[in-house]
């Protein structure tokens, strides 16, 4: 076992668009061991682990750069270390562009090549 890792289960789902337009990507992810068909799910998992309140959306109140990153939107959905997770991302201004790099990883896995 990790540091802060309670052995409780973790099974994900990730889901992303590219735009508005496209159809989602979709991906399992556990963690504990490492698992699912996420292109990289050691990655995601450490990046998962390493990153306070991964799946905690922006405080109303913080004030955030107005920065356009692109249209890509994603979701994550399941259980994370025992707990549900049901959140959201996107790259709209500063902060969600921040928050998505923090778990990019887990949104933006590396392609598999065959």
């Amino acid at each position: 076992m990790t540091p802060g890792d309670d052995g409780a289960a973790t099974r994900l789902t990730v889901a992303v668009r590219d735009d508005t337009d496209s159809a989602p990507r979709t991906w399992t992810l556990s963690c504990d061991p490492p698992g699912g068909d996420h292109p990289d799910p050691g990655g995601a998992c450490r990046a998962l682990t390493r990153t306070a309140d991964a799946f905690a959306p922006v405080p109303p109140d913080r004030m955030c750069t107005q920065q356009y990153g692109g249209p890509a939107t994603a979701t994550v959905e399941g259980v994370w270390k025992g707990r549900p997770v049901s959140a959201r991302y996107n790259r709209t201004d500063g902060c969600e562009i921040a928050r998505w790099k923090a778990i990019a990883a887990v949104l933006s896995p590396p392609e598999t090549r065959s």
